[in-house]
């Protein structure tokens, strides 16, 4: 506890809105939320949860009453500029064929996982069904994981947001408990980021602009450049992880990657990131 207040006061949090990767984008923080920018999130991230550094990130969004390290879940924001998504798939996706494909990349993943030290994971299924909305250019789909070792499942609910040049990220991880607030706060999350004049998905120029090489279902299933499995998603968006020796609630107490242990001293992972 003591821990804890000492380390939320060194934090500024944002309670109204701000920028993100430049002047790519914006975030007016939803009600009931307050905001880490870039650098603070970075520390929250690396320092505190001991992820590799990302400089991907842009910020982390976090419950208004808490704190990163007591905290349900946290959303965090990034920025990918990989090319225009075309998103003609979109309407004719069959989703569960895509879910059944996803399971498959996994199990094969698994192997790997394993050699690597980590505990396998089994894709249960869609926690939230795939959504796009088409009019917005907002994609959404929830998926529920279930890690060796683990008695409960894991929540990895995903948010992208389509513009000119890329996508901005929105990664929520959790336990599956927190799927309902998720759900019901939805729409303020969903409508807070937005791209900036000159990076709007409808200003794309065919002259200037690069395609991805993946559309819709590509971007669901995390083969980036169409070729990079679920294990290659799995390791590039790997958050959450408990401070050695510090036993945090919910979903911050899981690794995204399972159980691994940890000096009480240690707040880092060696881990190099894969992507």
């Amino acid at each position: 506890k003591m821990y804890s207040d000492s380390l939320e006061n060194t934090f500024t949090y944002i309670y109204d809105r701000s920028m993100l990767n430049g002047d790519v984008a914006k975030i007016i923080i939803p009600e009931g939320y307050k905001f880490l920018d870039r650098d603070q999130a970075q520390r929250v991230l690396s320092d505190i949860w001991g992820n590799p550094y990302d400089d991907s990130v842009m910020g982390l969004l976090l419950k208004e009453d808490e704190s990163p390290v007591e905290t349900s879940y946290a959303i965090e924001i990034s920025y990918s500029e990989e090319g225009y998504i075309e998103d003609d798939d979109a309407q004719d996706m069959d989703y569960d064929d895509l879910l059944s494909e996803m399971q498959s990349d996994v199990k094969e993943s698994n192997p790997e996982r394993s050699k690597l030290g980590y505990g396998t994971v089994d894709l249960i299924g869609w926690a939230t069904k795939p959504y796009y909305d088409q009019d917005n250019k907002k994609l959404y789909w929830a998926k529920e994981l279930l890690f060796e070792d683990e008695e409960t499942s894991t929540l990895n609910y995903n948010i992208r947001v389509l513009g000119r040049k890329g996508f901005m990220n929105l990664n929520v991880i959790g336990d599956m408990d927190t799927l309902e607030d998720v759900e019901n706060n939805l729409d303020p999350i969903l409508g807070s980021v937005s791209f900036n004049t000159g990076y709007k998905y409808s200003e794309f120029d065919p002259d200037f602009d690069d395609v991805a090489a993946y559309g819709i279902g590509g971007l669901i299933a995390g083969k980036i450049l169409a070729k990079a499995g679920f294990f290659a998603l799995i390791l590039k968006f790997w958050k959450f992880i408990a401070i050695g020796g510090i036993a945090l609630i919910a979903g911050v107490k899981k690794m995204f990657f399972g159980s691994k242990e940890q000096p009480v001293i240690e707040a880092h992972k060696d881990d190099s990131e894969v992507s």
